[in-house]
C-alpha cells in the first residue's frame, strides 16, 4: 500500500506540474510581447502553487514511509537535487516578482528567471528520472534528459493550447493539430505518467516504520486533495481572457 501512495503523489506531480513547467520553458515563444507573456503566465497562474503541493506531499511520503530510499536518492544524486531546488526557487521568484514593480527591464529580468528556472526543472527531472530508470551516468545522460525535457515542453504546449485563445492558442497548438489540444494533452500526460511509473519499477523501496500512521492519513487526504484539484480545474476551466495577478 505504501508504494501506491508514493506513486500516486509522484505521478500526479509529474502530470500536473509538468504542464506549468513546459509553459514556462516556452514563454518566449508563446508570448512575444510583455502583454502576451503576462497573458501566457495567466494560463498557469491558478494552478502552479496547487501543483507544487503534490511535490511537497511526495517528499513527505518519501521521507516518512521510505527513509532508506530517500537517503539513497539524495546521496547518489545530490548535485542534481540541489540544482533542481535552485531552479524551483528561481522559477517561483520570477512568477511572483515579475509584476510587483513596473518597468520593462524588471519584468524582462524576471521573465528570464521563469524561463531559466523552468528549463532547469525540466532538465533536472529528466536527468534524475534517466539516472534512476536507465542507470546512465556521464555525458550520455544528456540525451535522455533532453528527450524528457522535450516531453515537458510538448506537455506545456498542449496545456497552453487548452487555456489560451487567439494567436496565443495558435502558437501553442503547433503540435496539436488545431482543435486537438485535449487529445495531445491526454497523450503527453499519459506519457509522463508512464515514464514515472517505469522509473518507479527500477526502485527497490523498503518501507519504514511510519506506515501505520502515515498510510491511513494519506488515504484520508487523497480524496480531499483530488477534490480540491478538481474544483480548481473546474473553476478555471474557461480560456484566459486577460492578465492575471502575476
Amino acid at each position: 500500500m505504501e508504494i501506491f501512495v508514493l506513486a500516486f503523489f509522484a505521478l500526479g506531480y509529474l502530470v500536473l506540474a509538468g504542464a506549468d513547467i513546459g509553459v514556462g520553458m516556452l514563454l518566449p515563444y508563446l508570448g512575444r510581447t510583455p502583454g502576451e507573456r503576462r497573458e501566457t503566465i495567466a494560463a498557469i497562474a491558478p494552478f502552479f502553487l496547487g501543483n507544487e503541493v503534490w511535490l511537497v506531499v511526495t517528499a513527505g511520503v518519501l521521507a516518512g514511509l521510505f527513509p532508506a530510499l530517500e537517503a539513497e536518492l539524495l546521496h547518489e544524486n545530490y548535485p542534481l537535487v540541489v540544482v533542481l531546488l535552485l531552479a524551483w526557487v528561481v522559477r517561483d521568484m520570477g512568477l511572483w516578482l515579475r509584476g510587483r514593480v513596473p518597468g520593462r527591464v524588471w519584468q524582462a529580468a524576471w521573465d528570464g528567471a521563469i524561463v531559466a528556472g523552468s528549463w532547469g526543472l525540466a532538465l533536472c527531472w529528466g536527468a534524475l528520472l534517466s539516472v534512476v530508470a536507465l542507470g546512465i551516468q556521464g555525458p550520455l545522460l544528456v540525451l535522455p534528459a533532453l528527450a524528457l525535457t522535450a516531453l515537458f515542453g510538448t506537455h506545456g504546449l498542449a496545456f497552453a493550447a487548452l487555456r489560451l485563445r487567439g494567436v496565443l492558442r495558435e502558437r501553442a497548438a503547433l503540435l496539436s493539430g488545431g482543435a486537438g489540444e485535449l487529445r495531445t494533452f491526454a497523450l503527453t500526460a499519459a506519457t509522463l505518467a508512464t515514464v514515472g511509473a517505469l522509473t518507479g519499477v527500477r526502485l527497490e523501496p523498503v518501507a519504514g516504520t511510519s506506515g501505520a500512521l502515515l498510510v491511513p492519513v494519506s488515504l484520508v487526504m487523497i480524496p480531499l486533495l483530488v477534490a480540491a484539484q478538481a474544483w480548481v480545474w473546474w473553476t478555471f476551466r474557461h480560456r484566459v481572457t486577460g492578465p492575471s495577478y502575476l
